[in-house]
């Protein structure tokens, strides 16, 4: 069910617009308003109220009793959230300008988000993405209908993007009755394809690679790359058994709860059946290594209210390749003693940051080329160095030395980020508050995940003393290049011996106030990848433990390959 207006009502709604508030969407609310307006997120006619919000989280129902797993809701600031109140209309932009949609503001509250993790992610931790994200997020919550103006504009892949009634309308064209959806946000290997080619067999159908290329788990492979392996991969399916088409979903990342969302999803776009696989959408918390969810929770609630949903569920176990028969079979299929074959991603990642081989087997050949470019080896790849510590800690002193060091041994530009220089010319009209702080290392996580990704090496050297804002670069980084945080560690007191502006004296006065180490706190990296004692080292010794780290991950080449 679309939730775009009439082209008469369009205009009509366009000059309403123009007198209304706005609330200007972030990424995140931009993919989600357009899986509303296209109608992928039926039966839905907006963002949740309070009162279908309640019912979501409690038992997956909105207050009719229809199932719905995902709480959709728009969140906004405070200070907006006290200029709404009931029956309010506010205009919802692009950040290009454009009015998307009208919104007829039922309800306005304060959810209590810890509630709605545990419910809906099964978890408060915020090593899990969709727990971070929740928490990061504006604190009020808006709901009601929607009115569509247009839906956000898309400049890449466009032959690969459809709504659902256009791919509907596709399937009735090819003549497609019995369609199976795979759902991934990895690139597709040979063990997925076989997976997905086997799902189509089973049903005596047709597939559909449905990948996610909106917001998917900090760390994966960008979509450009990723589009271009499908469109590789699908070539080596049997002729006109399968297509693919973009979802521009942004995923929460909640293993058993996504699987019945994306089901409900698949259902609207025409799909009759749906892959889920093992740990469906389950992400492994990164400061234990270990998963959130049992590997075939995601199935077992899938299947559960597959029927009420309308869609079939084809549940697989993991695929690995069976070297005695020179197959990929199902991991419980394989005999006592048969020889198994497997790369794992961190095994790939690292074959190819070193250039080396990535077998026949494992993957296709143009998939490898796509991987290869995305990932050069390391001594070609942009990086970013944030060196983050307290004030008088050492870290504008010894990012110049790296930074000289660099220029010397390899050939990369190199652009220092210092923390005071940054505040100078790029955050003048910054104050010192939280919300200005982590919005100044925003900017320049902004400005360093540009420089990577053009192949170049960043130097960072603010304080940053909040740990969330520093992920939040990293996540950034780690998109278009490496990010490698260095905690410049020396105990306060070494801090303020060597305080030559005489500000750690100022604070402990109280003459400024929210001082990093006085009377505001400084959360210390947990899993920095290198630590930097600076009351135990010199300056020349610190910098040198960054350039041998540097050389040993490979980012600098020997200098015979330089040359």
């Amino acid at each position: 069910m679309s939730l775009l207006a009439s082209p008469t009502n369009i205009q009509d709604l366009k000059k309403e617009a123009v007198h209304l508030p706005s609330w200007d969407l972030t990424f995140r609310q931009i993919w989600d308003l357009e899986l509303l307006l296209n109608g992928a997120f039926s039966p839905l006619n907006g963002y949740l109220g309070q009162k279908d919000y309640d019912g979501v989280v409690a038992n997956m129902r909105l207050a009719d009793g229809k199932l719905w797993p995902m709480p959709i809701t728009l969140d906004v600031t405070n200070d907006f959230a006290g200029t709404l109140k009931s029956g309010a209309r506010v205009a919802l932009r692009h950040p290009e300008g454009m009015v998307l949609a009208i919104l007829s503001v039922s309800d306005v509250w304060m959810p209590n988000k810890d509630a709605e993790a545990e419910s809906v992610l099964g978890t408060t931790d915020d090593g899990h993405p969709g727990v971070f994200e929740l928490k990061k997020s504006h604190p009020a919550y808006v709901g009601g209908a929607l009115e569509g103006v247009e839906l956000p504009p898309h400049h890449t892949f466009r032959h690969l993007r459809h709504t659902p009634a256009e791919l509907k309308a596709e399937f009735a064209r090819l003549g497609w009755k019995r369609i199976v959806a795979f759902q991934t946000r990895n690139p597709m290997h040979r063990a997925h394809a076989e997976l997905a080619r086997r799902a189509a067999q089973m049903i005596e159908g047709n597939l559909l690679i449905h990948p996610v290329v909106g917001m998917t788990n900090p760390g994966d492979v960008d979509y450009f790359t990723r589009v271009r392996c499908y469109e590789a991969v699908i070539k080596h399916m049997p002729p006109h058994s399968g297509m693919v088409s973009l979802l521009p979903l942004a995923m929460r990342m909640g293993g058993p709860r996504e699987a019945v969302w994306h089901s409900m999803i698949r259902k609207n776009y025409g799909a009759t059946h749906f892959i889920v696989g093992r740990d469906h959408a389950g992400p492994s918390n990164p400061k234990t290594g270990k998963g959130f969810y049992g590997p075939y929770d995601a199935q077992q609630l899938a299947e559960k209210h597959q029927k009420e949903v309308g869609i079939e569920v084809v549940s697989f176990e993991e695929m690995v390749y069976y070297e005695d028969k020179g197959e990929y079979w199902p991991v419980s299929k394989i005999p006592e003693g048969g020889r198994v074959l497997n790369i794992s991603g961190t095994e790939l990642r690292r074959r190819l940051r070193e250039g080396a081989d990535i077998p026949d087997w494992f993957t296709y050949p143009e998939v490898v080329k796509e991987l290869r470019m995305r990932y050069p080896d390391r001594s070609r790849q942009g990086f970013t160095l944030f060196l983050t510590g307290l004030s008088g800690s050492g870290k504008s002193t010894i990012a110049n030395v790296i930074m000289a060091k660099l220029m010397e041994v390899q050939t990369r530009p190199v652009t220092m980020l210092d923390g005071d220089l940054v505040r100078k010319h790029l955050s003048s009209e910054l104050g010192f508050s939280k919300e200005h702080r982590d919005l100044n290392i925003k900017r320049i996580g902004y400005v360093a995940s540009e420089i990577t990704k053009n192949h170049g090496a960043a130097i960072c050297a603010p304080i940053a003393p909040y740990r969330a804002v520093r992920r939040e670069v990293r996540q950034m980084i780690d998109a278009v290049g490496a990010f490698i945080e260095v905690y410049i560690n020396a105990p306060i007191e070494v801090c303020e011996q060597r305080d030559r502006k005489g500000l750690y004296a100022k604070a402990r006065a109280g003459l400024i106030k929210g001082f990093t180490g006085i009377d505001d706190p400084y959360e210390a990296p947990e899993n920095a990848e290198i630590v930097l004692e600076t009351d135990k080292l010199s300056v020349e010794e610190a910098a040198a433990k960054v350039l041998l780290y540097l050389e040993n991950e490979g980012f600098i080449a020997p200098e015979a390959e330089q040359e």
